[in-house]
C-alpha cells in the first residue's frame, strides 16, 4: 500500500496512455496534454486502455521517478471524464492510495480481484 502526505497534489490523466512511454514521454504528456509542470512536486497518474496497468510520474527535487503497477487480474477503478475536454482530474492522496489498493472509488468497496492477506 502506498502512503502519501495530505498536502501532495495528485493529477490523474483521464484518457488512456501508451504504457511504453518512459520518463521523457510521460513528461511530454504532463506538459502538453495535462497543462501542468512535472517538476512542481505533484504526482501524475496514467493508465492503459484496459485499466490493468498504471504509471505514476513524480519529481522528488533531484530527478524524476516512474512507478509502475500491473495487475495480474482485474482492473483499476478508473475515474471517468465527466466534462468534455477535461484531460485530468485532481485526487486526494488518500483517494490515490485507495485506487492503487483495490478500492472502487465510486462505491468505496474492494474490487473483486483484491484480496488482502491477514
Amino acid at each position: 500500500m502506498l502512503s502519501f502526505s495530505g498536502s501532495l497534489k495528485v493529477f490523474v490523466a483521464v484518457e488512456a496512455c501508451d504504457m511504453r512511454k518512459g520518463f521523457n514521454g510521460l513528461h511530454a504528456v504532463v506538459t502538453e496534454r495535462l497543462g501542468e509542470e512535472p517538476r512542481a512536486g505533484a504526482l501524475f497518474v496514467f493508465s492503459n486502455r484496459r485499466h490493468t496497468r498504471i504509471k505514476i510520474l513524480c519529481w522528488d527535487g533531484t530527478g524524476l521517478w516512474v512507478l509502475t503497477k500491473r495487475l495480474e487480474r482485474g482492473t483499476f477503478s478508473w475515474p471517468r471524464n465527466v466534462e468534455p475536454g477535461t484531460a485530468k482530474l485532481k485526487l486526494t492522496p488518500q483517494a490515490l492510495a485507495m485506487l492503487t489498493d483495490g478500492v472502487d472509488l465510486r462505491g468505496a468497496k474492494l474490487r473483486p480481484w483484491y484480496e488482502r492477506e491477514d
